[in-house]
């Protein structure tokens, strides 16, 4: 019999039956997995199956294959946060997210600890900015680990590592600044927090951010069914920029 017991991220949560429930959790140790949640729906468990609540996560299957039951107990709720709207749509968009692209099984443990911490920034970051960097970084960092990483590093034009100021929409390249002389409005402008940390970026850059990630998480991995997804992140995006407004 297959088993599990770790702590986890809730992520997804869809009913089943007349009172039960699927979860879609992430894990350190097994990445994304599901389990069937009896009692699922119950007033008791409803609290605990919220998408970015952190989890005591025991999941029983008579074979790899099988969906297992799951059990749960609340170790972080997240619930304060959804009765405000720009923190529960980050955590809406992060989560939903991580579900729909992840494959189940499949350790990501890099994923797993940036996932929390981008969580934990929204609790307490003092400014939408901060956490709204975490975020553009954690769409990165997914980016990268689903094999379609960009490449800020070097210039993709003359392969210089200094004066970077711009990211290709082709390629995923860094551009110079040199090198984007009458090319710079097809290109987006790259912010500085992308590329070495900075506790307290401005809006505007972030919202740079998010557009690079934004364009090609829409191009590489949300396609086909999961393209619904796109309207979670547009109505984030948008409250951002009211925000900056």
């Amino acid at each position: 019999m297959a088993s599990l017991s770790t702590e986890a991220i809730v992520c997804a949560v869809r009913a089943h039956g007349e009172h039960g429930a699927i979860l879609r959790a992430l894990t350190r140790e097994a990445g994304l997995v599901a389990g069937y949640v009896r009692g699922g729906r119950s007033r008791r468990l409803r609290p605990i199956l919220m998408p970015g609540n952190a989890v005591a996560f025991e999941l029983r299957a008579r074979t790899e294959e099988q969906l297992g039951g799951a059990t749960v107990e609340l170790l972080t709720s997240r619930a304060p946060l959804l009765a405000e709207p720009l923190p529960a749509a980050a955590i809406d968009w992060a989560t939903s997210l991580t579900a729909a692209t992840l494959p189940e099984g499949q350790p990501y443990p890099a994923l797993y600890d940036a996932l929390g911490g981008l969580l934990d920034a929204i609790a307490v970051a003092a400014a939408a900015r901060q956490w709204a960097a975490a975020l553009a970084r954690y769409e990165l960092l997914l980016l990268t680990e689903l094999g379609f990483g960009l490449n800020l590093d070097e210039c993709v034009a003359t392969g210089a590592s200094d004066g970077l100021a711009f990211v290709s929409p082709k390629t995923g390249g860094a551009v110079s600044a040199a090198a984007a002389q009458g090319y710079e409005t097809r290109l987006f402008r790259l912010p500085p927090f992308l590329r070495a940390p900075d506790p307290d970026p401005s809006l505007a850059d972030v919202l740079d951010g998010l557009a690079i990630t934004g364009h090609f998480l829409s191009r590489d991995l949300l396609d086909g069914r999961n393209r619904d997804l796109l309207a979670v992140r547009e109505r984030l995006t948008v409250r951002l920029n009211r925000a900056v407004a």
